[in-house]
């Protein structure tokens, strides 16, 4: 099985350890990537990234030239994607840009114009209902009519895709695994004692941006209410609200429970995970439903939900978008925006060790059967047999 994946998403080589598995399941499958050849991330300090050629075996990622260099809905590729794809002559088609994207559109084409009969399908994120507008709206109908299957990454995109109009195969899975060589259960008592971090503290872990749809303040009042517990606060990452929960902590009297980390590489947050005695969190969405547009928020999985299930610290998390569906029946769920349920929450952790460990070890188990990029590779390949 030739199967031809593109996305600007596999530009960062950790991106493509699913498909990497893929090809490792049994002989005869090769994976070609495409991936532009010049991307800009966002930020306008970050500079624009040459992606290179990288081959192993059966497994390739290969740059083509691409027109809009940091627009994902506007990326199409060169003329140099022709010759590849009569090359490689692919049995699966799979862009990971949504189905109101240029390239998904321009792969249909080709594959048609070239005679290749592949199977189209596209991966999407999106969990939000919308409107389109003339032209998108066209470009959609004419993505979706030629779909023949879809892997989403959440129930709501499942949701919404149907009430588009595709009757095809769908699949719900994350794009990205866990890579569960770097993200197990490991003691690190040395970055504990660097931290402050003393035996019988409990940690409570929020990784993520500081920004409001994240839900950080509600977990600052949560644990105002359950000060009397013995705790502390790890953050990593960085963001517009620091400023504020440094505030209200002080208000609190609890700034000195907070530990502050800035963002660090993502092979590196295996190490903070594991200091964590539970990891927070807590999404509020932002959607207005009743006016179906497609401004707002809501979780779209919580990748870093699956990392800390691997690492095999119990999770919490609100009832945002597909955190529950990830969670299952292995964490704590909460109504998002609502602190008193988290306090129970928390307390429920940190009053009964056994049962916090009980559910980590449960969420482990979980992770392994279900997230790990071996996992995820598994369930893609048992997808394409079904077109």
């Amino acid at each position: 099985m030739r199967i031809l994946v593109a996305s600007h998403s596999y530009i960062v080589d950790l991106n493509c350890e699913k498909l990497r598995a893929l090809v490792n399941l049994e002989p005869g499958i090769e994976v070609t990537i495409v991936v532009p050849k010049r991307w800009k991330p966002g930020g306008v300090m970050k500079d624009t990234i040459e992606t290179q050629y990288r081959e192993e075996g059966s497994f390739r990622v290969v740059p083509v030239s691409n027109f809009s260099q940091n627009n994902q809905a506007l990326l199409t590729f060169g003329a140099d994607l022709i010759s590849l794809l009569k090359e490689f002559r692919p049995n699966i088609i799979q862009v990971e840009q949504g189905s109101k994207s240029l390239a998904y559109a321009q792969l249909i084409t080709l594959n048609h114009l070239l005679g290749l009969k592949a199977k189209n399908l596209f991966f999407t994120w999106w969990n939000l209902p919308y409107k389109l507008k003339f032209p998108i709206s066209l470009l959609e109908a004419y993505s979706l009519k030629n779909t023949d299957g879809i892997v989403v990454g959440n129930q709501d995109g499942e949701k919404i895709l149907r009430d588009r109009g595709f009757t095809g195969k769908m699949s719900i899975m994350p794009q990205l695994g866990v890579d569960d060589s770097l993200f197990c259960p490991q003691s690190q008592p040395e970055l504990a004692a660097k931290l402050g971090i003393q035996l019988g503290d409990f940690v409570v872990g929020f990784v993520g941006r500081f920004v409001p749809e994240k839900g950080i303040l509600t977990l600052i009042k949560a644990l105002e209410k359950i000060r009397d517990r013995n705790w502390k606060l790890l953050l990593l990452g960085r963001g517009e609200l620091k400023a504020e929960l440094q505030e209200q902590a002080e208000q609190f009297g609890f700034s000195d429970r907070l530990i502050w980390i800035e963002s660090v590489p993502h092979a590196d947050v295996y190490r903070y995970i594991n200091l964590m005695n539970t990891l927070v969190l807590p999404s509020e969405t932002t959607y207005q439903f009743k006016t179906l547009t497609s401004a707002g928020w809501k979780e779209q999985f919580g990748h870093v939900l699956i990392e800390a299930m691997a690492c095999q610290v119990p999770v919490i998390g609100s009832d945002s978008g597909e955190i529950p569906n990830v969670i299952g029946e292995v964490g704590l769920v909460f109504p998002e925006g609502n602190v008193e349920e988290l306090s129970d929450r928390l307390k429920q952790l940190i009053d009964d060790r056994g049962f916090a460990e009980e559910l980590g070890q449960r969420g482990y188990q979980r992770a392994i059967a279900k997230y790990t990029n071996r996992a995820l590779a598994k369930e893609l390949l048992e997808f394409y047999r079904l077109l």
